[in-house]
Order: C-alpha cells, then sequence, then structure tokens
C-alpha cells in the first residue's frame, strides 16, 4: 500500500496492462511513480534545473513512443537509459561532444543489466551494423565520425574534405535513413 493507503500496483502489471489496453492512464502511472528520480538523473548531467525538467519532459515523449513499438521488460533500467541518453545527446548538441567522465560514465553504475538486455542489445547492434553498410558513403562516413569517434562538425569537415553545410546534411540524412533501415529490419526480423 501507498502512504494514502491504496494498493500499489506494481511496475511489470502497469506495464502488462498498459501492453494489454493501450490505455496511457497506467503508463502516466507509471512515468509519475519516476519523476523524481529522473529529474534527479537530469539534474545530475545537465547542472540546470530548467535544462533537466525539459529533459525530463522529452524523455516521457520518448518513452510514450517506444513503448508503442518495442516491448520491454526491465522498466526502470530501460528508463534511465533512455534518460541518461537524452541528457547525453542534449550536453552533445550544446557542446558538439560528451566529456570523457560523463562518456565514461564512471560515478554511475548500471546495476540492472541482465544477461536479456546484453543479447537484445547485440542484435541491435548487428542490425545497426548492417544498416550502417547500406547507407550511401558520405552518409555512412558523417555518421560514424559523428557518433562513434565522436567528433565534432568542424573535425569531421577537416577530415573529410567535406563543408559544414554538407556535413550537418550528411549526419542529419544518414541518421534519419538508418533509422529508417533499422526499424525495417527489426519489424522483418
Amino acid at each position: 500500500m501507498n502512504r494514502d493507503g491504496q494498493i500499489q500496483i506494481d511496475d511489470n502489471e502497469l506495464l502488462r496492462r498498459f501492453y494489454e489496453d493501450d490505455n496511457n492512464y497506467w503508463l502516466g502511472q507509471l512515468l509519475d511513480r519516476y519523476t523524481m528520480l529522473l529529474l534527479g538523473v537530469c539534474l545530475k548531467y545537465l547542472k540546470d534545473e530548467d535544462d533537466a525538467k525539459d529533459a525530463v519532459q522529452q524523455i516521457f515523449l520518448k518513452v510514450i513512443a517506444e513503448l508503442k513499438k518495442y516491448k520491454v521488460e526491465y522498466f526502470k533500467s530501460w528508463l534511465y537509459k533512455i534518460a541518461k541518453n537524452q541528457c547525453l545527446m542534449t550536453i552533445r548538441n550544446r557542446h558538439g561532444r560528451i566529456p570523457q567522465e560523463l562518456n565514461e560514465d564512471s560515478n554511475i553504475t548500471d546495476q540492472y543489466n541482465t544477461v536479456s538486455e546484453t543479447i537484445e542489445k547485440d542484435k541491435t547492434l548487428t542490425v545497426i551494423e548492417q544498416g550502417l553498410n547500406e547507407l550511401k558513403p558520405e552518409h555512412r562516413v558523417c555518421v560514424t565520425l559523428f557518433y562513434l569517434h565522436k567528433k565534432s562538425y568542424h573535425e569531421i569537415t577537416s577530415e573529410t574534405g567535406f563543408n559544414l553545410l554538407q556535413v550537418k546534411s550528411y549526419i542529419q540524412n544518414g541518421k534519419r535513413n538508418l533509422k529508417l533501415i533499422v526499424e525495417k529490419k527489426i519489424k522483418n526480423g
């Protein structure tokens, strides 16, 4: 029971109900439970309350979209990863790259990593790798340098000879096309 004397439904049951009847009420109950945790994670990374609140809103939107596409088994750990990635993306957009100490994430441990999650990650990485090979060469090069090698736009410009607008366009188009390729591969099994 919670502090109001009501029976508390566990995360798995709320998720099951959400998947079963596609009612956002259940998802709202679940997200409400973790709002303060999300805010804390975002504050730790972003160091600004307004930025953290904005990030939490973005996380909520992403969770709503992703849960409709994928079946999640370990909600709390999955939510933490969504929050961490949102914060790192915000930092990267602000500074062009992620500081090494945040990238290594030495202060925050992922205690919920399971064998099934690792297998799922391996499958996803394989699909992403295959998808990268299907991109146009200029898209593949820019996406790889930006996301995998963590190069800034200017570093990519220097290494490839593309101008800044081309690099930004190739990254944006490459990311979008890669997402479409990966979604199609996952959907088709």
